[in-house]
């Protein structure tokens, strides 16, 4: 073990054993092994302790990074899960997930001249052997509160605030129209990222806690949302944003493209044992087709990913800028390009050409029209702005496009029959800028539905923060009620 800190100028960077990219292009398991507890000292000891952490500092919930890192290179692994764990609700996905590359890896002080700590590989390692060692323990709050709150969404969210409020002493009650507890870390993140025993791992974890879970249960359709403010004294609206954004253009609407979450739903559900009727029929099925995945984000290196595994006959990834300009991990990206993905940079679809094939006689893509782009300058928000070449056209073969272009938005007044729910212009639901409270009194809202599509790291924040403001919320209310008695 290493005897002290600073360990970067001899040490290099090291990430657990990758399993080889034709090994693991043929199963969905995690691609990554787990750290020997040598290595994963040896990695820590590598932080540089210094005054001004930047990757605490880049980290949506500036996680104590240096204080865990110290703690694990000295074997102190239980007083380093407890450090890690006082700030991330959920250590161990967010060590698999979470672009480190872009947050605190990307922002290490050593980065450039001798390679960041592998800070996500560590946090995995502690909270692994956490609850390998039993270290993880239900919630068992220092007293009962009669006060309850109804949580709409079991995604991270909703999940990280079910969490702080159960351990104040809150009855909390999580609602989600799935049937299993994880929203899209279940149904929309592949297995080689988060195998999802892991999930349901901390599922049973909170129910043990007392967090009662009404799964199946659609708000404004199986529950009135009026039935549910009425049930209990402060409401979280955390739904996630899931509406797939369209692609546009002629031949947009031919079969054969899809929504890059319907995909990965089929194909989750599909690895958890359902039987899921797109992909039995082959139409959410990647076997055998030239797959061509449309957006450069994490969501479309998971559908590249995923189609892979599945066993296509190509996988192509247009995106229309280049690789430095690309909103996904470039981990990631790797990742892809090592599994036998081919990126097209700086190529944008313009039309989609169809064939009627089968007995069916619908008219399925065949193929893809896409015009070469080249990067113009700035936009108003410093981001260069992107022109198609004139003359720059090209052909790709297609018999299977995914839409992953991002996500907005539900109508949430609609579905929840509240028009009194304000909404922003983009179809976020508004809150106070630091209550997270809505425009009705005692219904807040947090996660996608209010920042937008972002990380599941972001969502766990604003979770935690919202349970914040709704346990001052309740403490308020109560404080009035007794006064007025």
């Amino acid at each position: 073990m290493p005897d002290r800190m600073l360990q970067f100028v001899r040490l290099g960077q090291q990430n657990p054993d990758k399993r080889s990219a034709m090994v693991r292009r043929s199963d969905f398991g995690e691609i990554y092994a787990e750290f020997a507890p040598p290595q994963a000292a040896a990695q820590a000891s590598r932080c540089s302790q210094c005054g001004v952490p930047f990757c605490q500092v880049h980290c949506p919930l500036s996680n104590n990074i240096p204080d865990w890192l110290k703690l694990t290179a000295e074997g102190r692994l239980e007083e380093a899960y407890e450090v890690s764990s006082a700030t991330n609700n959920f250590p161990e996905i967010c060590g698999r997930i979470c672009p480190q590359d872009r947050l605190c890896e990307g922002n290490c002080v050593i980065e450039k001249s001798f390679d960041s700590v592998t800070i996500g590989a560590v946090e995995r390692f502690i909270t692994d052997t956490a609850f390998e060692q039993g270290w993880v323990k239900p919630i068992k709050p220092v007293r009962e509160l009669p006060q309850s709150v109804g949580i709409v969404g079991a995604g991270p969210g909703g999940l990280a605030a079910a969490e702080e409020l159960r351990r104040r002493g809150y009855q909390v009650h999580v609602y989600d129209r799935h049937d299993r507890v994880g929203g899209l870390l279940i149904y929309g993140i592949p297995n080689f990222k988060l195998e999802k025993e892991i999930v349901l791992r901390r599922h049973a974890l909170m129910v043990e806690s007392g967090i009662v879970f009404h799964l199946n249960t659609e708000i404004g359709r199986d529950l009135s949302f009026a039935d549910l403010r009425a049930r209990h004294a402060a409401v979280l609206v955390a739904t996630g944003v899931y509406k797939a954004r369209e692609i546009g253009g002629p031949g947009a609407g031919l079969a054969g493209i899809v929504p890059a979450l319907d995909y990965l739903v089929a194909a989750n559900r599909t690895g958890l044992g359902d039987a899921v009727l797109e992909f039995s029929n082959g139409t959410l099925d990647a076997r055998g087709k030239h797959v061509v995945v449309v957006g450069g984000g994490d969501t479309a290196m998971d559908c590249v990913r995923t189609a892979v595994r599945q066993g296509a006959a190509s996988v192509k990834c247009l995106y229309r800028r280049d690789k430095a300009n690309m909103p996904g991990s470039l981990r990631e990206v790797k990742n892809a390009e090592e599994e036998g993905v081919e990126f097209v940079w700086l190529a944008a679809p313009e039309a989609f050409i169809g064939g009627t094939t089968g007995p069916d006689g619908v008219e399925r893509v065949r193929s893809i029209r896409a015009a070469r782009m080249h990067l113009g300058l700035p936009d108003a928000s410093g981001r260069q702005s992107v022109e198609p070449i004139e003359g720059g056209h090209f052909t790709v073969p297609a018999d299977l496009v995914i839409k992953a272009l991002g996500f907005d938005p539900e109508d949430i007044p609609a579905a929840f029959e509240a028009p009194d729910l304000t909404v922003t212009r983009w179809g976020t639901l508004k809150t106070g800028s630091t209550t997270f409270m809505t425009s009705l009194p005692g219904v807040f809202a947090a996660g996608d539905i209010v920042r937008g599509a972002s990380l599941v790291v972001w969502a766990i924040r604003d979770g935690r923060d919202a349970a914040q403001q709704i346990h001052g919320y309740l403490k308020q209310t109560t404080a009035v009620a007794v006064a007025a008695e």
